[in-house]
């Protein structure tokens, strides 16, 4: 069975693209054929979807079984206004098994699907649905990206928590930029005394591989 793992972030802007690619490419070192989808994107502007076409080909140089692909089969759902999905479609109902058929299509293909989400958990969708509804909906585990600067801590522990609410599996990783260089000053010291495990995308996205794999 194809595995399914979500990508989402503690907010928007947090880096989901940058570390659904670092996945991509570390999965395939391993010989795995992997896949890639963003089932909804927003801010699509003359029906150029930034996001899915630099996941298109990506994904098209790691995995050659998926050179038919367009960017339409990787971002099923565009909306033009750059907005949370509820906003930018105008409450449109969610198309769940237009998702669904893109993923289905792709595992075909795949041994592993990586799945990038909108903004943060609590994105609304729909009036039904919040982003993170669709990682249970898309029987996926999850990685929680979260960032290095102040505030970090309360970031992350809302999102984790979100997750751990719906008992969605899942794994966090730090994502810490150039500029970052206060975390181990003022924030890690929190979560290596609270015993949580500090995966950093830059360093240890094998050992992040390894254990979103084996959730």
């Amino acid at each position: 069975m194809t595995k399914r793992i979500f990508v989402t972030a503690t907010n928007t802007n947090i880096g989901k693209t940058y570390t659904t690619k670092l996945l991509l490419r570390e999965y395939a070192s391993r010989g795995l054929k992997v896949g890639v989808i963003k089932p909804i994107e927003t801010g699509v502007v003359n029906g150029y979807a930034e996001d899915a076409e630099e996941l298109l080909e990506e994904v098209k140089e790691l995995n050659t079984k998926l050179w038919h692909l367009e960017a339409e089969d990787i971002a099923p759902i565009i909306y033009e206004m750059a907005a949370a999905p509820f906003v930018a479609s105008n409450n449109a109902p969610l198309d769940l098994k237009k998702i669904l058929t893109k993923i289905e299509e792709l595992e075909a293909f795949c041994d592993i699907i990586i799945i990038e989400g909108a903004g943060g958990l609590y994105v609304p969708i729909d009036e039904k649905y919040m982003m993170v509804d669709l990682i249970s909906l898309l029987n996926a585990k999850a990685l929680l990206v979260t960032h290095c600067s102040l505030g970090c801590i309360n970031d992350t522990l809302l999102s984790k928590k979100a997750l751990e609410e719906r008992k969605i599996e899942h794994a966090v990783a730090f994502n810490c930029k150039e500029d970052d260089e206060s975390f181990s000053k003022i924030s890690e010291p929190y979560f290596l005394k609270t015993d949580f495990r500090v995966l950093k995308l830059s360093r240890d996205i094998d050992i992040i591989c390894d254990v979103l794999y084996n959730l």
